[in-house]
């Protein structure tokens, strides 16, 4: 493997990861600081690059908006849905029993699927990359970078910043993790729990719903992208210690470069490689990387 190469490997291994990140951030939220197990988290994902497909036509035609008024445009919506669910169904989970919380759930992805083919349809679709973004950047003299990847990294790199001065700088950070630790002090001080769990909700689904909108030029909008990503994203969020967002950041990086190298340097292993690192770390940490917060 010569530099050029490794290089552009390591740049798609941070990019991966960095992705990786945003969604399992919403999980980290959801399932890490609110106790329930959700699978329908991957069909958020999959809303968002069905949003950036979707989305684009209308407001380019209706606002005559483009790529960022899109994205603002699908990240209201996705905020929108994330609170009318966790009012609708999720607010009914939190005392129940995880079995209960994975039925529900994975009846919500059987729910979404149907809905995508009917509306959308099951054909595979291609969202344009924005013509500002859509050069590259030598590297050497054969090989060059996306500049659009770099933009995927660069959004992740900002989101995971605002993350961290929200839950360590601010009163409503303070206010999440104390709920994440103990529900009925923090009712007892007179904040109200259920609408600070819905807030959280909404972020996490558009957390999900923003990463699939920007990744969705990159891989192509299909059916059942949002199971892949799912599996993955759990394994992110077991690696960096439930509930923690530095630990899911470093866990998304580590996937990325065990996944992408995995695949340049042993391709017949590369999809065993993501759990024998997850093995490899619980063993050595039972708890995670990283206790939540």
């Amino acid at each position: 493997m010569d530099l050029a190469t490794f290089l552009v490997q390591c740049l798609n291994s941070i990019q991966f990861g960095l992705l990786l990140f945003l969604v399992a951030s919403g999980l980290t939220l959801i399932f890490g600081i609110m106790g329930v197990i959700n699978l329908a988290h991957g069909s958020f994902y999959m809303i968002g690059a069905y949003m950036a497909y979707g989305l684009a036509p209308v407001v380019a035609g209706s606002v005559g908006g483009g790529f960022f008024t899109t994205l603002a445009f699908g990240l209201v919506l996705s905020v929108v849905v994330g609170y009318l669910l966790e009012w609708a169904f999720f607010s009914y989970l939190y005392d129940r029993e995880h079995l209960q919380q994975v039925l529900m759930t994975y009846g919500l992805i059987l729910v979404f699927d149907e809905l995508r083919s009917i509306v959308i349809g099951n054909d595979v679709h291609g969202v344009a990359v924005p013509p500002w973004l859509a050069g590259s950047i030598p590297l050497g003299d054969l090989m060059s970078y996306p500049v659009y990847r770099l933009f995927i990294s660069a959004v992740c790199i900002a989101l995971a910043i605002g993350m961290y001065f929200v839950f360590t700088r601010t009163r409503l950070g303070m206010m999440i993790r104390a709920g994440s630790t103990n529900r009925e002090m923090v009712q007892s001080l007179g904040i109200d729990i259920r609408i600070l769990y819905r807030f959280v909700f909404a972020a996490g689904v558009a957390l999900a719903a923003l990463a699939g909108m920007i990744a969705a030029p990159v891989s192509s909008v299909y059916p059942g992208m949002g199971d892949q990503v799912l599996i993955i994203c759990f394994v992110v969020v077991v690696i960096g210690g439930i509930g923690s967002v530095r630990g899911a950041l470093l866990a998304a990086l580590l996937i990325g470069a065990v996944d992408t190298f995995g695949k340049v340097l042993l391709p017949g292993a590369a999809g065993v490689l993501i759990y024998v690192l997850m093995a490899a770390i619980l063993l050595w940490k039972p708890a995670g990387l990283f206790r939540a917060g």
